[in-house]
């Protein structure tokens, strides 16, 4: 049992400001609770803000060779505990064993790794004519992370915001904050000076509303559904603070028409499979050449036998969905998809075989699916996979861009200059081509509904900047 019952704010854990109010944490393995965490409230919001507006001033006009230093300095800490962080997440959001060391955790580092990196070249400053231009931190930044993701959702938002001179409070999931707990001590052993990194506990009517609506907060940062996001920025909007925000997708997976078509439907399915298809970014469109879709239907069967399920102690492929209501949402999309006329040639509605306890949901790949149908335009985030047949490449372009998503894309074939024309036909804000792995280097966002603003890189430094005209500067 882990009782998270105290804040990390201005460099200290401190008790809620008001009556202790707790929840409890599911484990989804076993639907019991592995530790309660303390709800927050505006007035913890209003401490951890006062705590980071007092050091920015001094944060923002630090050094680059500090900043750099510090977040060395973060990551020595981060990697003594990376097996600790791997027991956490498995525990908070049931993403297996393996899943949390070689990916959930990895990912933090190379956020942080990536940010210190950036630091030696980022230009804060041009001249132009007799102007100089320069960059400087926002000030005090709001972030909302998710549960799904919960390393790398924190990261990818406080390794650049520290890097650019911001201060911070985080609010993580109340569905999966042991993890951030972890960062919490990880930062104040690292020496972050006091204020700099503040966290909060809560849901978000009680702490995620606050942050958003707050005066002294100059950015919110979200992750999470669309819907959501709509209502962080309705809320921050009378403040005309910056808003920037990862959001949902129903991403395409366009394998073209060639010898390579088996494998890439093998990878296609491991891919969306990956931490039960809790992945905003997941390929859950497969869009495949319709006079071949049997033996697409057949290699996804193939390729879906080695998707084990089950504890995520263990040597597993998948392990549950997060939560209870999650797991309600997945079999009733599954369920209508099947009234729908969608046909299940993998999976189906109800719990895997000998799986009683847990929300455990079966890996499914369904076929005969039409892209107007709930299941071809619905965020599963589950372990659903579609597979729907084109009849040209311009067709499954056409096909790929008709979502109101635009997070991620996949094109997959043996003719590299057409992987290449597709890809870059697709409005989706990160194409995959040919199965590359995600890369730190590169920005990640999203066009249309899946949000606003970059993730990940120097890229990510713009999103926690101000840009200022120096005129007659250099006169």
């Amino acid at each position: 049992m882990t009782d998270l019952t105290k804040f990390y704010i201005n460099g200290q854990w401190v008790d809620p400001v008001g009556e202790l109010t707790t929840i409890d944490v599911i484990n989804p393995a076993t639907e019991k609770s592995a530790g309660t965490v303390a709800l927050g409230s505006s007035a913890d919001v209003d401490a951890a803000v006062i705590a980071a507006r007092h050091a920015f001033e001094g944060w923002a006009h630090s050094s680059i060779d500090d900043r750099i230093a510090l977040i060395g300095a973060i990551l020595a800490e981060y990697q003594k505990r990376a097996d600790e962080l791997a027991q956490a997440v498995t525990i908070e959001m049931g993403a297996p064993a393996g899943l949390a060391a070689a990916a959930q955790v990895p990912i933090g580092m190379a956020h942080l790794a990536t940010a210190a990196e950036s630091l030696k070249t980022f230009a804060f400053s041009e001249d132009r004519g007799s102007s100089r231009i320069v960059k400087e931190p926002i000030g005090v930044c709001g972030f909302i992370t998710p549960w799904n993701w919960p390393l790398n959702q924190v990261m990818c938002k406080v390794a650049p915001a520290l890097a650019t001179g911001c201060t911070m409070v985080l609010k993580p999931s109340e569905v999966a904050p042991f993890s951030a707990a972890i960062v919490a001590e990880i930062f104040d052993a690292a020496g972050v000076p006091a204020g700099v990194f503040n966290l909060v506990n809560g849901d978000g009517p009680g702490v995620g509303s606050a942050l958003s609506a707050h005066p002294d907060i100059d950015l919110i940062s979200f992750t999470g559904s669309t819907r959501a996001g709509i209502e962080v920025a309705k809320t921050a909007a009378p403040t005309v603070k910056r808003v920037a925000q990862e959001l949902g997708g129903k991403s395409p997976n366009i394998l073209l028409d060639d010898d390579s078509l088996g494998a890439n439907v093998a990878a296609g399915v491991g891919l969306m499979m990956l931490n039960s298809g809790q992945s905003c970014n997941a390929p859950s469109r497969m869009l495949v050449p319709s006079h071949r879709l049997d033996e697409v239907a057949a290699a996804a069967v193939e390729a879906s036998a080695g998707l084990t399920v089950g504890d995520p102690t263990t040597n597993v492929r998948l392990g549950p969905v997060v939560s209870a209501v999650q797991f309600e949402k997945i079999q009733g999309l599954i369920e209508r998809a099947i009234d729908d006329g969608a046909k299940p040639v993998v999976g189906g509605a109800g719990r895997p075989d000998g799986l009683t306890e847990g929300y455990y949901v079966k890996p499914t790949v369904f076929t005969n699916v039409t892209n107007d149908m709930e299941i071809a335009r619905t965020e599963v985030f589950g372990p659903v996979l579609v597979i729907i047949g084109y009849d040209s490449v311009d067709e499954a372009i056409k096909i790929g861009n008709d979502t109101e998503y635009g997070l991620a894309g996949y094109v997959s074939g043996e003719d590299l200059d057409e992987v290449r024309r597709v890809g870059s036909k697709l409005r989706a804000g990160s194409i995959s081509l040919n199965s590359a792995a995600p890369d730190p280097g590169a920005p990640f966002g999203g066009y249309k509904r899946s949000g606003n603003g970059r993730e990940w890189s120097d890229y990510a430094f713009d999103e926690f900047l101000e840009v200022k005209s120096l005129l007659g500067f250099g006169a």
